[in-house]
């Protein structure tokens, strides 16, 4: 708790005892908890971290009282708001059921019920759901489905991945190899990573003129061309037009190339649509799920492929069976609150909501445009952006937020929302207000 002290066992049996300040205190840093190593934080420097003790629909309470409302969706999954009733209903009867079985050899309802309402959602034929525990891990799961696909088929050299600067999938190994590897994150481990097929997205005639003549010189080396489609979020929140997809679709097709759709941040009503690609019409080989799968609630992803690229993987030959399985994979509490997940998005107006945010996203956030150090704003359903020339200190405009009562992340140069859809337009209206009012104040 913030503001007073606390006593822990340790597993040596002595007893450690640490007083803590609260945030304002600039002599902490994270560095100062004890135990702890945080995510994307440099310890040394970092400042000491705010403490949640509970969360309700669009708001997060802190250890000493302060109440935050969250724009980020603790990072884009808690699309219904946090504890929604019928998820919470749905959590406690199958975990005084069967909180976790193994899925080796063995399957149950809830996974069961969850494959077949994903597959009559996605578009075309993506049939045949494997359930993984993380997005990095879904999209690994695409990336071997991918390569394994042409080598079943006796297909030989196609090992590469395609991917396009600005990507980002994912902090896992094979991830960072097809992630941009100039944006910083991954740059240590360039020495490390396999060596994949690096482009410009085809946004316009020139970019899709270079990929054409990349696909014509390499094309026969290339498993799959992988991309976020209409957002791509790590990569600072850019967007492109559905058309950018249609274009991959054909070229994928002219070049027997599998494409693969990472819908883990644009899925389940993002963008305004249920899945991004429905907006260009485009049905992908392979797509990626996870973070608002289960409303923010478990960890849950999953891996969905057309049913033509499922039947290269059967055979009499054991050798041609994907051979992956998270120990977790398809754990039934987690496809149990997906199911109550879905279920609202069938019973209430989620995608209306959507819409609703875009619009006073969009009303609200313009007079950002004008502020000095502003490049742009821009607006895609339940997700904003202002993006700055510069941004030297995130921390500082991340504590300004916090001191004007609201949980907003900056991150790369940009400020964004991506809030629950649930939230409450006079809630929405307090984070873009405290947006303008804090780089008014930083400019």
């Amino acid at each position: 708790m913030e503001g007073r002290g606390w006593t822990h066992p340790e597993p040596c049996g002595k007893t450690h005892t640490m007083s803590r300040k609260a945030p304002s205190a600039h002599h902490l840093t994270a560095a100062d908890q004890p135990n702890l190593w945080l995510p994307y934080t440099q310890m040394q420097t970092a400042p000491f971290p705010v403490e949640a003790v509970s969360t309700s629909a669009s708001r997060i309470t802190l250890a000493d009282g302060r109440e935050l409302v969250d724009g980020v969706a603790a990072w884009w999954t808690a699309c219904h708001g946090y504890s929604h009733p019928h998820i919470h209903a749905a959590l406690v009867r199958q975990a005084e059921r069967m909180p976790h079985v193994m899925f080796g050899g063995m399957v149950h309802e809830p996974a069961i019920r969850l494959a077949a309402r994903l597959a009559a959602m996605l578009p075309g034929d993506l049939e045949r759901v494997f359930f993984t525990d993380s997005g990095s891990v879904a999209m690994e799961v695409a990336i071997k489905m991918a390569v394994q696909y042409h080598i079943n088929q006796g297909t030989e050299g196609r090992q590469k991945i395609l991917s396009f600067r600005g990507g980002y999938h994912g902090d896992t190994l094979g991830m960072m190899s097809i992630c941009d590897p100039e944006e910083g994150m991954h740059s240590l481990f360039a020495g490390v990573l396999p060596e994949q097929v690096l482009a410009d997205l085809p946004v316009d005639a020139a970019s899709l003129a270079q990929l054409e003549a990349l696909l014509a010189e390499r094309g026969d080396s290339i498993a799959a061309i992988v991309t976020e489609p209409l957002v791509q979020g790590a990569g600072g929140m850019l967007f492109h037009d559905p058309e950018v997809l249609r274009r991959l679709r054909k070229l994928c097709d002219r070049h027997g190339t599998l494409l693969i759709l990472d819908e883990i941040f644009t899925g389940f009503g993002r963008t305004g649509t249920m899945f991004a690609c429905e907006q260009a019409g485009v049905v992908p080989d392979i797509v990626a799920l996870s973070k608002a799968l289960t409303g923010g609630t478990m960890a849950l992803a999953a891996t969905v492929a057309r049913q033509g690229v499922f039947e290269a993987f059967l055979s009499d030959n054991a050798g041609h069976a994907l051979m992956h399985g998270p120990t977790f994979m398809a754990n039934p509490l987690a496809c149990a609150v997906a199911n109550a997940s879905l279920d609202l998005f069938e019973t209430e107006p989620r995608l209306e909501q959507v819409a609703a945010i875009a619009a006073q996203l969009s009303r609200e956030l313009e007079p950002c445009r004008t502020l000095p150090g502003v490049r742009d704003v821009r607006v895609l359903g339940a997700i904003g952006v202002v993006e700055l020339e510069t941004l030297d200190n995130p921390d500082a405009l991340r504590r300004a937020f916090v001191e004007r009562g609201v949980w907003i992340r900056p991150f790369r140069n940009i400020v964004y929302l991506t809030p629950a859809f649930t939230i409450k337009p006079e809630e929405l209206t307090r984070l873009t207000t405290a947006i303008e009012d804090v780089l008014r104040e930083a400019a």
